[in-house]
């Protein structure tokens, strides 16, 4: 039985997706399963993992130093709208530095790391927009408006600077945190099991717990709310055989954050810069609440086709 799209009312959310056929990519197996061999290659995953935080932090380096010494020649202090965009710009890179190292490690090419139909699904893209989009900015905003914080005495160039990074940069940055962790490092680790479904429990489970601790804050809701946001987008990739729709909840959470806080004048940098001592509150989990119905309703869409495949073969090792 091939299986690599769902049809009818039941795969609303990811039907109609005609595959792009690749030849080196492995047939009929689920979306964390394509690095999967007879071998595990815990090593190459290892060194892959390795480089792509490498990169990460490297890049960002990079650019931050760069938009410092721009802000010092400005006379500039202190976080800027340039800084924010650098450290976006940055995050969005690993969008083709995440392809770049599937392509040198693994020989598969960059379209792959996309969906299981060996592109990206504009048409998912799009149903989960319309979908998801709209209750999740509620939620977000609620949490924006409830939950006080130190304002900062912007100008208005810098909050219209910061507008255009929120709209612009941020979710190329939602992006490329999905293409790395929810892509390649998911990959990664869900080929090292024997079967499919114990590589995507830890798949979901490592790639979710090692990015909601780098975010740096221990406080219970704050961490609970990124335990939820990365399970969930960890969760719909392997439903839906790709990383369009965890953009789509990634970018809209992310955005809608920063444009609320460039709204009301928030203190961006000090946030930033305290995040360890960040203390949140119960209102904090409400975005989850949104979040977990929209896992829930990716769940109900692939009930009967199970996770998303690509094309070619019969389904194999659901261990």
């Amino acid at each position: 039985m091939t299986t690599t799209t769902a049809t009818g009312t039941e795969g609303w959310l990811v039907r109609d997706e005609a595959p792009v056929l690749a030849g080196r990519v492995p047939p009929g197996v689920e979306y964390h399963r394509v690095y999967a061999g007879e071998k595990r290659r815990i090593l190459r995953g290892a060194v892959a993992v390795v480089l792509l935080f490498a990169g990460l932090v490297g890049i960002a380096q990079a650019f931050l130093a760069a938009a410092a010494h721009i802000d010092a020649q400005l006379g500039r202090t202190g976080f800027t709208p340039l800084q924010h965009a650098a450290g976006a710009l940055a995050l969005a890179l690993l969008v083709p530095y995440s392809m770049l190292l599937q392509r040198l490690l693994y020989g598969l090419p960059a379209g792959s790391l996309h969906s299981v139909a060996g592109r990206f699904r504009f048409a998912v893209l799009g149903r989960s927009l319309l979908a998801f989009g709209p209750p999740l900015v509620v939620l977000v905003a609620v949490v924006g408006l409830l939950v006080p914080g130190a304002t900062f005495p912007w100008t208005r160039a810098d909050l219209v600077a910061l507008l255009v990074v929120g709209v612009v940069l941020t979710p190329l940055a939602a992006a490329g945190e999905e293409y790395g962790l929810r892509g390649l490092m998911l990959r990664v680790v869900g080929s090292w099991t024997r079967g499919a479904r114990s590589g995507a429990v830890l798949g979901i489970v490592v790639t979710t717990t090692v990015f909601s601790l780098v975010h740096g804050t221990l406080d219970p809701y704050l961490l609970t709310s990124y335990l939820v946001l990365f399970s969930t987008t960890a969760y719909v990739t392997w439903r839906t055989g790709g990383l369009e729709t965890a953009v789509v909840l990634h970018a809209v959470y992310n955005m809608t954050a920063l444009l609320l806080a460039t709204t009301l004048h928030a203190d961006l940098g000090g946030e930033l810069a305290n995040r360890a001592q960040a203390q949140g509150s119960v209102v904090n989990l409400l975005p989850g609440a949104g979040l977990l119905v929209a896992a829930a309703v990716v769940g109900w869409t692939t009930r009967r086709s199970g996770p998303l495949r690509t094309p070619g073969a019969d389904r194999t090792g659901q261990g």
